[in-house]
């Protein structure tokens, strides 16, 4: 039996750092093109974008796990009964369930492995991986000037460009607010083309504008406004970038985000918030009894009606006060419910990150009892059949577990039932696979179907 095993491990382990390996770069693959158009061609060194790339591939690590280890089954099981070995095993009276206790030992091994790195690993790779895409963002700024949208990092400039070249230098229709005077807005310059050059000490970005306009609006002393616009063939902006570089930590940005915490840390924010979520409501509470529901009426206290109004016109006035107080119980209920929603979501966020860990992790051992089964069903062995079911399977669980996790952000679920959605899903799919592999029962008898086209003559040569 020993000899089984370690055959039965060599013959799993080989197939699964092959798929893992090519699963993982896949997955870096669908990163690097996201970033691709921010990152190549831009001036940047080779080892800042290797390390980008390092933590990067970390984030990967727990979601590979799944779908090597449901194809390195599926092909080892496969291949055995391609080649009559489970066959032979079977008959020599090994049950299906002894010979794969070996390769599910591994899988638990894998799993506590998985979790483990989401746990303690993956936190501090997503801070890093976090922190070197602010830092290129901050000391490149014109990687994150992006089309159509209001780029405000700098301290005394708004800008937004609606066209941004390929070459990341070359801008059309140019907006840009200048603040550097006291009224903010009151100074808009606008540009037909453009463009943005660093200086060699990285220092200043100097934004050269052509064929555009100049609006400024001038207090005098007299409280009379004065618009001046002036037309301008080239224009220069010179922007100071040492403020941006140095006025922020990226760590310290970064670190108290939910991706970038442990279950430990998670579970303390968690209780963290939910009593701070608890005492403003209280809070609210408290003050809405004690402003609009005191149990004196002072407005009914006629030692507080005026004597020079009539009846009808205090009472009039009595109404519009209490319209104006109903208006603005309303108002603050409603910022206050648009408060409390923004927190719960905070909180279903960080839930949703403590469960994710163990939802991963689980999945190893259920895409195992997936794999084994279904690749002694249809025996066939090589990257054919068993790749594009493998890859079936795995994403119609991804597309179960974006459901999930999608359903719980819009606290349409709780966060357990989103993020183990996938999971509940596919257990009796395993247990289904298991006993029908156990009985050597095939996956779709179709000898029931051939029968009745067969009775049609759909089969008969014309």
């Amino acid at each position: 039996m020993k000899k089984l095993h370690l055959f039965l491990l060599k013959s799993f382990i080989k197939p699964f750092l092959l798929t893992f390996l090519s699963t993982v770069f896949l997955l870096l693959m669908q990163f690097l093109w996201k970033y691709i158009d921010d990152l190549v061609g831009k001036g940047l060194e080779f080892h800042h974008i290797a390390e980008l790339l390092f933590y990067a591939s970390a984030r990967f690590i727990p979601i590979a796990l799944p779908m090597s280890i449901l194809l390195s089954s599926v092909l080892v099981f496969g291949k055995l009964g391609e080649q009559y070995e489970l066959a032979a095993l079977k008959s020599s009276g090994i049950s299906l369930f002894r010979i794969m206790m070996p390769c599910l030992l591994l899988s638990f091994v894998l799993a506590i492995g998985s979790f483990l790195f989401s746990n303690y690993i993956m936190p501090i790779a997503n801070l890093e991986n976090a922190t070197k895409i602010y830092e290129i963002q901050k000391k490149k700024p014109t990687l994150n000037i992006k089309e159509g949208v209001f780029y405000n990092d700098f301290e005394k400039f708004n800008i937004r460009v609606e066209k941004k070249e390929n070459n990341g230098e070359d801008l059309k229709n140019i907006l840009i607010y200048n603040k550097t005077n006291e009224l903010d807005n009151n100074h808009v310059i606008t540009a037909k083309r453009g463009r943005m050059e660093l200086t060699k000490d990285e220092k200043v970005l100097e934004l050269s504008l052509f064929d555009g306009y100049s609006f400024l609006e001038v207090t005098d002393p007299k409280n009379k406004n004065e618009f001046r616009r002036t037309n301008f063939k080239k224009n220069l902006v010179r922007i100071n970038l040492e403020t941006i570089n140095t006025s922020i930590n990226a760590d310290e940005l970064y670190k108290g985000h939910y991706a970038m915490l442990n279950n430990f840390q998670l579970s303390n924010a968690i209780d963290s918030l939910n009593e701070l979520n608890s005492l403003k409501i209280q809070t609210f509470k408290k003050k809405i009894k004690n402003e609009y529901f005191a149990k004196k009426d002072t407005i009914n206290n006629p030692k507080k009606k005026p004597k020079s109004i009539s009846n009808l016109n205090f009472e009039k006035q009595k109404y519009n006060i209490s319209i104006n107080k109903i208006r603005s119980l309303k108002s603050l209920a409603r910022v206050n419910k648009n408060n409390t929603d923004y927190k719960q979501l905070v909180i279903v966020r960080h839930k949703i990150e403590w469960h994710r860990k163990f939802s991963l992790a689980f999945a190893c051992i259920i895409f195992y009892l997936i794999g084994a089964p279904l690749g002694s069903i249809i025996r066939k062995g090589g990257f054919g059949l068993p790749v594009l079911i493998s890859v079936l399977f795995f994403v119609c669980y991804h597309i179960l577990n974006m459901i999930g996790e999608k359903s719980a952000r819009e606290l349409s679920l709780h966060a357990y039932e989103g993020m183990w959605l996938a999971n509940i899903i596919c257990i009796p799919l395993a247990i289904i696979l298991t006993l029908k592999a156990k009985n050597n029962i095939q996956l779709f008898d179709l000898t029931r179907i051939k029968i009745l086209l067969n009775r049609y003559n759909f089969f008969k040569k014309k």
